[in-house]
């Protein structure tokens, strides 16, 4: 009798050409686990595992038996007794499906896609549509809901999405009529997953190939505007380079002849390096600066060395309004970008960014993902002048502290042009780098006159000429003054000129001061004006200014100081907007200038518990942030946030990256600035902070908040706090390869941990010890420390822990070459994972397992082994992690003797380690070069 079956849609059998009744759903269900897994045995653990999922019945295993029975007499009625079956096999403490491959849609879809990764562009785009065809639905669409979510079945769907990126992939490399046949397959599956980037950006492109440029766009805003509806991402990597090269070819196809030979526009090469746009908004009230304007040195097209211009002069005297200003005139020169930060050279309660950390800003902007980004200052100045190299772009480097911060921000590359203002006179810039020097000093009487009559219009300056050339004296001709004395006329505008210029005169400590060295000591008596007409809860907002770290507080921090819902600080913040005494710098991000945050610092009033709240809603955030991105690790023990303290809450990993992403700079420096403080913040946010800055490769950062979080531990005399940090010393020590003292620090981690009896703290020094023995290839050595782990965890009952440690050493034996002893620790950690419900140790855990089973040659395990790591990980948001895995199942693939399909591996996790930048993609891009097809960005 000759038997046929289906399993992608609804699950049938037929006899001959009688289509044969399944029975009961969990008998179709077991059919369709057997179908997928045709010619594999199938223990009756899993049988049941996928039939019932973790809680069985304690009849299960006689109702698996009783629907093998049922499907043996439907397939063999001939069959008597206790006869063997030719077609349900038992065997290996399970049972197994024998049939030809021929007689199963599933098998004859992957001989499909196996045909297809042999064949050039074309022809694999028309096999694909051959094994598309065979889908009618869901696969195993009428078995149980429950039972079809089980990975069995969830990864049969990947197989199929993966077919149809593939479709679309080579159907936009041979374009015309092979994308016309290959699209509406790829349209019908693309509605299903709306939100997979990586499909919507390869229907864009088959759309584009087909001569849709215009739907293709469509897709683009419809899928843009769904990510940030449903998830506020924006595009990825993989979308945005479809739109461009969709443009590319729209515009190519527009402007071009149609001249034979000349390239196709889709193939002209990547993406265009990012072009930022950083400059601050010109002030649209600017006035003056004449001289000052003429001094700057012409710019066009045709200029060619790399200039600096330094702007210098007193606090107040508009540096930045000016740089800023200019930039916008000349910015049009500069078509490759315009870059801006404050380096906060001169904030008395700020960190003065490091040339690193403005490197780093300046190196993500131009496109380079943060986890490429170099760890050193001198392989990042490297890196910024290659990435100008060829370009023009302008750089605006604001209230710098001296030349030697500004040096290495410097472009080499002619055409580029560098805007520096400081306090300082920037001596060695000019005398070295042959610098413009332009320094500014009191405006003139007619354009600080000039500057309120932009400001407050002609008409009420005209009214009162004698009273506005009074008021630009008080305020001794500095922008900032005046710009402040302009705010308040404005805001009243029935105050008469001459009554503000009377409560400047009558002011104590009044402007007079200005006229002299020091610019503190005059703003004062402007900002006490500008202060004392907030309401009381906008007063007292402005005065807990002075206590946070900066460089921007958000609307939540903001609410922590006060101590008061975010209602009302939105309300408090809104106002001191108005009053121009803080700035905001994004929605919900605000700054305040220096001057301004120095006045509020002297200004009387209580802390009342605000430091205290502040601190509690970075480091509480920070420690949620952790356990959300790095679930399993243990947390640090805090006391409850102070009453009033709004803490953040993040729904996925990506809310939590995101937020550690925008408050490193405040982490960091309210580290630094609470290293002394001898209250135990410092150390908590720089443990708190450590996994990220670890991630994120920010190696020379960590080491620097690492060690003053071990300088405030030894403050406090906390042997907890101490151990703490040595073990996070140690191991950034270890990252930037100073073993000696990774060595030294994490050793007396260990002690102090064993001294506390905190078995589990003393576990975490002896894994990281062990990590950075492999990295020295101390493998013998490694495994010691794993087993002290070990025996630690298993003493205080951590199952994370003791289940990491299983992974960690399983992966320390493959270093060594024993992959058998491998296979059984990574077993072991993936059962132990699952028992405590950890997606991402078990992920891990199945990863190491298939690496294991790949050297061992068993190249078909190790790819099962790794679509279960690929699943979890997706499952987790680890993109990293899948794209490692992905790269590791090409790998088997290739082993395996299918080139074509590792290659599809390779790029499909090249494309995830693009989009974040890691300095692994260079390898994947390595292993393509010497196989290299037509790829489609």
């Amino acid at each position: 009798m000759s038997l046929r079956f289906s399993v992608l849609g609804p699950v049938r059998a037929w006899s001959d050409e009688t289509e044969l009744d399944l029975g009961a759903p969990k008998q179709r269900a077991l059919l369709a686990v057997l179908l997928i897994n045709s010619g594999h045995p199938l223990s009756l653990r899993e049988i049941v595992a996928v039939l019932w999922g973790s809680e069985p019945p304690d009849t299960a295993d006689n109702l698996v038996h009783r629907y093998v029975g049922a499907l043996r007499r439907l397939f063999e009625p001939e069959l008597t007794g206790r006869g063997a079956s030719g077609v349900l096999v038992r065997g290996s403490g399970g049972y197994r499906l024998n049939v030809e491959p021929a007689d199963v849609d599933l098998l004859r879809f992957r001989r499909l896609r196996r045909d297809a990764d042999r064949s050039e562009p074309g022809v694999a785009a028309g096999l694909l549509l051959d094994a598309l065809d065979l889908w009618h639905g869901p696969v195993a669409a009428d078995i149980p809901a429950d039972v079809r979510m089980r990975p069995v079945f969830t990864l049969v769907e990947g197989e199929r999405l993966a077919a149809v990126r593939s479709a679309a992939e080579y159907a936009a490399v041979a374009g015309g009529e092979v994308a016309e046949r290959v699209l509406d397959a790829v349209r019908v599956v693309a509605a299903e997953h709306r939100l997979d980037e990586l499909l919507q950006a390869r229907f864009m492109l088959v759309l584009a190939a087909a001569g849709k440029q215009a739907e293709a766009l469509e897709v683009f805003r419809a899928t843009r505007a769904l990510l940030a509806d449903e998830l506020g991402l924006d595009p990825g990597a993989d979308l945005r380079a479809a739109q461009e090269r969709v443009l590319r070819q729209r515009s190519e196809v527009s402007t071009s002849d149609t001249s034979p030979g000349k390239p196709d526009a889709a193939d002209t090469g990547p993406p265009t390096a990012e072009r930022p746009a950083q400059l601050p908004p010109d002030l649209a009230v600017f006035a003056g600066r004449r001289l000052e304007l003429g001094l700057f040195p012409p710019i066009d097209e045709r200029t060619s060395a790399a200039a600096v211009v330094t702007i210098g002069g007193m606090g107040g005297a508009g540096k930045t309004t000016l740089a800023v200003h200019w930039a916008h005139r000349i910015a049009e020169h500069f078509p490759d970008g315009h870059l801006y930060i404050d380096l906060h050279g001169f904030s008395p309660d700020r960190a003065m960014i490091s040339p690193a950390d403005a490197l780093h800003s300046f190196l993500e902007a131009l496109g380079v993902p943060v986890r490429s980004i170099p760890a050193g200052l001198e392989a990042q100045t490297a890196l910024f002048r290659s990435l100008l190299a060829g370009r023009r772009v302008l750089i605006v480097l604001d209230n710098a502290r001296d030349s030697e911060q500004v040096r290495p921000l410097l472009p080499g590359a002619p055409g580029c042009l560098t805007v520096v203002t400081s306090r300082h006179q920037l001596y060695d810039l000019v005398s070295a780098h042959g610098a413009t020097a332009i320094t500014l000093e009191h405006l003139p009487p007619g354009e600080a006159v000039e500057l309120l009559t932009r400001r407050l219009g002609a008409e009420r300056v005209e009214r009162e000429p004698a009273s506005a050339a009074e008021i630009v004296e008080l305020a001794g001709r500095i922008p900032l003054t005046l710009a402040i004395v302009c705010a308040r006329a404005a805001m009243n505008p029935r105050f008469s000129l001459a009554a503000i210029a009377r409560e400047l005169r009558e002011s104590d400590g009044s402007l007079d001061a200005f006229e002299g060295e020091s610019a503190r000591s005059g703003v004062r008596s402007v900002f006490d004006w500008s202060y004392n007409v907030l309401t009381p809860p906008a007063a007292r907002l402005f005065r807990l200014f002075a206590l946070h770290p900066g460089p921007e507080c958000t609307t939540a921090a903001a609410a922590a100081l006060a101590g008061v819902p975010i209602g009302k600080a939105r309300r408090a913040l809104a106002e001191l907007l108005r009053a121009n005494l803080i700035v905001e710098t994004e929605p919900g991000r605000f700054g305040c200038h220096d001057l301004l945050r120095a006045y509020a610092r002297e200004l009387d009033g209580e802390d009342d518990g605000a430091r205290g709240r502040m601190l509690d809603h970075y480091l509480h955030a920070a420690v949620d942030a952790t356990a959300v991105l790095f679930p399993g690790r243990e947390r640090l023990p805090l006391d409850p946030p102070a009453p009033g303290t709004p803490v953040a809450e993040f729904r996925d990993a990506g809310e939590a990256l995101a937020w550690f992403d925008a408050e490193r700079p405040v982490l960091i420096a309210a580290i630094k600035q609470n290293a002394t403080a001898g209250d135990g913040y410092a150390w908590q946010l720089a443990v708190a902070l450590e996994m990220y800055l670890d991630r994120t490769g920010a190696w020379l950062v960590q080491r620097e908040i690492q060690a003053a979080a071990r300088a405030s531990a030894l403050i406090l005399v906390d042997r907890y706090a101490l151990a703490c940090t040595e073990r996070s010393l140690g191991f950034a020590e270890g990252r930037l390869r100073r073993w000696a003292d990774a060595d030294r620090h994490l050793g007396h981690a260990l002690e102090l941990f064993a001294q506390l009896g905190d078995g589990n703290g003393e576990a975490r020094a002896h894994r990281l010890l062990a990590f950075l023995l492999n990295q020295r290839e101390r493998y013998d050595a490694s495994l010691e420390h794993y087993r002290a782990a070990a025996e630690l965890y298993r003493a205080s009952g951590w199952g994370s822990g003791l289940a990491h440690v299983h992974n960690e050493t399983g992966w320390t034996y493959i270093l060594l070459g024993d992959y058998t002893k491998a296979l059984d620790e990574c077993r072991r950690a993936i059962e132990e994972h699952r028992a405590i419900g950890d997606r991402n140790g078990q992920a891990a855990a199945w990863d190491s397992t298939g690496y294991a089973q790949h050297h061992l040659g068993s190249y078909d395990e190790a790819l099962i082994s790794f679509s279960q790591a690929l699943r979890l990980y997706r499952l987790v948001h680890d993109r990293y992690l899948e794209a490692d895995t992905l790269v590791h199942m090409g790998d088997s693939h290739l082993g395996a003797g299918r080139p074509a399909q590792a290659e599809l591996s390779w790029r499909e996790a090249l494309v995830i380690l693009d989009d974040l930048g890691h300095p692994d993609a260079s390898g994947i891009r390595d292993r393509l070069r010497p196989r290299e097809v037509p790829a489609v960005a």
